[in-house]
């Protein structure tokens, strides 16, 4: 024989190979991968499981969203103890949380200019990353600071000479809401240019796959503004009592120190892009985020001018509907953007996928995704409509300004697990860098729809504020189902960025 026969195995039998050891980061057991998102280990996202490259993003994304409505919760809830003349200070009857609730819609513009800007960079910098190419992502970081400061500077000047007459248009010549109200209003819509860099450069770190990067600024920035809004608003220790001015003072200030954080970590920090220079303005690179940002912009523009036309509707109906919608929308927001953190995550993983030529990775991810956010929705919705009364109780003791809030969570709460599914279907066409498709669906859902059905409940049907809110969910139900029925065609797949 050529060859001995091993006793007791057949002399055809192969033998097995051993089975491969996966790498030591997919045998790590959830709290692990939790811990290796907060340290800010970087990893490769078109490669792997993708719940934990989504658990990966999503971790310090969903802390990010938190402590962004953590600016507003915390503003109003010491701007409420103004008006119930809290620590010396003037009762103002709900006008102070009125100021801060129609400043706040007049904000969602330039929010709306600042998300807009921001997902079209989170789209070049991850289709960028996925190539490969960080200095391509480098250069899109860079033009995109160089965009925001000149966009912020343009809307902010004319925000800081007309404030008042902006908050005297909004809230219909209230003049209690407008004396108590202006200076807060002007340092708030007058610092557009900290709150567009702010937006844009955690863009970046999202776009990069570094998101604990963009948790770390928003950090900073709370952390200012929860220890100066009770000094500035009661004049406590060496501070001057402002009012609830100095809400817009606490805020305006943590967020500028954040911003000079970003900056540092951007040119000196350890993030996968880094830039050599930080303010670009370079023709063909701006024109593709310019494009690319018109839509975003749009989309944005779309959805937050019709939630100030419905505070306008709002404003209608007095200063106790007004407080009590502001705060209920406030504790909402605390509750929502932390799905948006999932949604960004959708958003990051569809660009670096697709920039690395694997469309079905990236859509896989987006359903994934979608069913995550619909099970944390879900969940939050069941507290909102069980415990609206108890949650009220903590920011409002004033009962009509209580009632009002607590119609306004479990009604808008009650839609919440579309708007999982609507919130991460958008952010997959942005992320993919199709930014047309999501323009559509927010001007037929938003502007077409939404503000005349609210028109119709409330002055048609004599439903009132009860029917303003109860457009909300209606429309947010039917926008999310239109969303995943365009996502499913897949046009998204062919956008280029």
């Amino acid at each position: 024989m050529a060859a001995k026969q091993e006793e007791g195995r057949p002399a055809e039998e192969e033998v097995t190979p051993a089975a491969p050891v996966p790498p030591a980061a997919e045998r790590r057991g959830f709290w692990q991968h939790v811990t290796s998102s907060l340290r800010g280990e970087q990893h490769d996202y078109t490669k792997g499981p993708l719940p934990m490259a989504i658990l990966l993003l999503a971790v310090p994304m969903v802390l990010e969203m938190s402590l962004e409505s953590t600016f507003a919760l915390v503003d109003i809830w010491w701007v409420n103890r103004i008006d119930d003349g809290w620590f010396g200070s003037t009762p103002t009857d709900g006008a102070a949380a009125a100021a801060v609730g129609s400043t706040e819609a007049m904000l969602s513009i330039v929010y709306a200019v600042a998300f807009g800007l921001g997902m079209a960079v989170t789209a070049m910098v991850a289709r960028r990353v996925g190539e490969k190419d960080l200095d391509g992502a480098a250069v899109a970081g860079s033009q995109a600071i160089g965009l925001g400061i000149a966009t912020g500077v343009v809307l902010g000047v004319p925000c800081i000479l007309f404030a008042e007459d902006l908050l005297h248009w909004m809230t219909s010549g209230n003049v209690a809401v407008v004396e108590t109200g202006t200076g807060y209003a002007r340092w708030m819509l007058g610092g557009n240019v900290i709150i567009t860099l702010l937006f844009l450069q955690n863009a970046i770190f999202r776009g990069a796959g570094d998101p604990i990067l963009a948790l770390k600024t928003l950090a900073v920035a709370n952390g200012i503004n929860i220890v100066l809004d009770p000094c500035l608003l009661f004049g406590w220790g060496p501070f001057p009592q402002l009012g609830v001015t100095g809400a817009g003072v606490a805020t305006t200030i943590g967020r500028a120190v954040a911003v000079a954080y970003q900056f540092w970590l951007l040119n000196h920090g350890r993030g996968r892009v880094r830039l050599p220079r930080l303010v670009r303005f370079d023709p063909k690179p701006m024109w593709t985020l310019i494009r690319l940002s018109w839509g975003t912009i749009g989309q944005f523009l779309i959805g937050t001018t019709s939630w100030v036309a419905l505070m306008w509707f709002v404003n209608s109906f007095g200063e106790a509907a007004t407080a009590g919608y502001t705060t209920g929308i406030r504790i909402l927001l605390f509750s929502l953007l932390p799905a948006w953190g999932l949604a960004n995550a959708a958003a990051t993983l569809v660009g670096q996928n697709l920039g690395s030529k694997q469309p079905d990775r990236a859509e896989r991810s987006v359903w994934l995704t979608g069913c995550y956010d619909m099970l944390f929705l879900g969940c939050v919705t069941i507290v909102m409509v069980l415990l609206p009364e108890q949650i009220a109780a903590i920011f409002v003791s004033d009962p009509e300004i209580a009632g009002h809030c607590v119609d306004t969570m479990w009604i808008v709460a009650s839609g919440y697990v579309f708007y999982a599914w609507g919130m991460v279907a958008v952010q997959s066409f942005n992320g993919a860098g199709d930014t047309r498709t999501p323009t559509w669906l927010h001007l037929i859902f938003f502007w077409l729809f939404q503000l005349p059905l609210a028109a119709i409940l409330a002055l048609g049907f004599d439903h009132g504020m009860l029917g303003v809110l109860w457009a909300i969910p209606i429309s947010e139900a039917l926008f999310a189902v239109a969303a995943v029925i365009l996502f499913r065609r897949g046009g998204w797949r062919e956008a280029v960025v």
